[in-house]
């Protein structure tokens, strides 16, 4: 006996349950398209199964977007490179070289507190010496400074010059190949371009750090050190400035940015090149008695946003315009006025994409940039703002540090 009404709802509310599914499945964030990593291009590493395991989570996330982001990836593939995996690629056991490894703290070098906060407390030595499970100690020697034990959030312009001058006399050294800095991740990308605006060696620098802490069942801190190691002593990249090398992938610095509070690989970069156009490296000046401010525009926003901060001494000011760097006629006017005494950069509140001053009218980026607002070209806010701080404190034109976006 056959029920055809009961076979037709059967079928109905099966169709139901796979469009429920369906609608859940592109809902979910897990399976959107992940901008940024949409660029990154996958890499390879010669880690063995002790690294593999700690590495396993943040290779996860990123490879659950490499089908959907093969598309926009295509047309940017050059911009982050593969960690070590080109012509100088090497098995971590041959690795050679000396390294100075500077620890400044950070998630990398955290443990939860007795609250379940997390906390600075591992020194750089505990973080090093696990890699020698397989790095060969007899070819490869990672030597050790602990200059400073901070979550980046707390680190100031003083703390910046120090890592730089630390940088700088290690690079000098003849028995040096490079320096690798593990840093928090909050202001990692400010010191990244930093210490490349005034690299004038051709070893490589290289920073990184975590999103979990040290004593996390799973750390991702091992395996990013690890790739810090392979990526410092990579021909590849000597004479190139500044990396990061975090999560599976090589950033260089010009355009770093963090892009997620939480994943494995929390940094992306504006950068369409492996390499760069890099500035003229500047020698080096002190920058903790510089000030310059970060304005975020919206619309509406007054103009005594700009004249209070330079009331209040900033020699410098960025403003994180709207889209492509846009700001409201009143902040704009402010804007144009302090750029005839004080340089101002225009950046973007939006992560991807570059700020060329496209749009006139009261405060479009073109008429900003008729009256001398800077566009800030790849970089956004925490990393223009470093560029400024560097050219106040050298007296460098500043319109030298942000070349034409590529």
């Amino acid at each position: 006996m056959s029920y055809p009404r009961l076979h037709h709802r059967v079928q109905y509310s099966a169709a139901l349950v796979a469009s429920a599914l369906l609608l859940a499945s592109c809902q979910n964030p897990a399976n959107r398209e992940d901008k940024d990593t949409a660029s990154a291009t996958p890499t390879t590493t010669s880690s063995s199964t002790s690294m593999k395991k700690t590495s396993e989570a943040s290779s996860t996330t990123s490879s659950s977007h490499s089908a959907t982001s093969a598309n926009s990836s295509a047309t940017s593939s050059s911009t982050t490179s593969a960690k070590p995996s080109g012509s100088h690629a090497t098995q971590r056991s041959e690795i050679e070289g000396h390294v100075v490894v500077l620890s400044t703290g950070g998630t990398i070098a955290s443990t939860h507190d007795d609250k379940g906060a997390v906390v600075p407390t591992v020194k750089g030595s505990d973080l090093v010496d696990p890699l020698y499970s397989e790095f060969d100690r007899d070819k490869l020697e990672l030597e050790v400074q602990d200059i400073a034990n901070l979550d980046s959030s707390a680190m100031t312009l003083a703390d910046t010059d120090k890592i730089i001058t630390a940088v700088q006399e290690h690079l000098k050294r003849d028995d040096v190949d490079g320096v690798i800095v593990t840093h928090g991740t909050d202001s990692m990308e400010e010191t990244a371009i930093a210490l490349d605006t005034f690299h004038n060696s051709d070893k490589p620098v290289v920073l990184t750090g975590a999103m979990r802490p040290f004593d996390d069942d799973d750390p991702d801190g091992p395996e990013n050190l690890a790739a810090a190691v392979e990526t410092v002593t990579n021909p590849d990249y000597a004479g190139h400035g500044a990396f990061i090398a975090f999560g599976g992938k090589v950033i260089p610095a010009r355009g770093a940015f963090k892009s997620d509070t939480e994943k494995a690989d929390g940094f992306a970069t504006n950068s369409q090149e492996k390499f760069p156009e890099r500035p003229e490296p500047l020698k080096y000046a002190p920058l903790s008695d510089v000030r310059v401010d970060i304005i975020t525009a919206y619309p509406g926003a007054p103009a005594d946003l700009i004249e209070q901060s330079l009331a209040k001494g900033a020699q410098a000011i960025v403003i994180a315009g709207m889209g492509s760097g846009n700001i409201g006629p009143d902040l704009a006017n402010a804007a144009m006025e302090a750029a005839k005494s004080v340089p101002v950069v225009l950046t973007s509140r939006v992560d991807h994409g570059p700020v060329e001053g496209i749009y006139g009218g009261a405060g479009g980026g073109a008429t900003l940039a008729d009256a001398g607002v800077i566009p800030s070209g790849n970089l956004r806010a925490p990393q223009a703002r470093m560029l400024l701080a560097a050219a106040v404190a050298t007296g460098t034109d500043a319109h030298k540090l942000f070349p034409t976006a590529k």
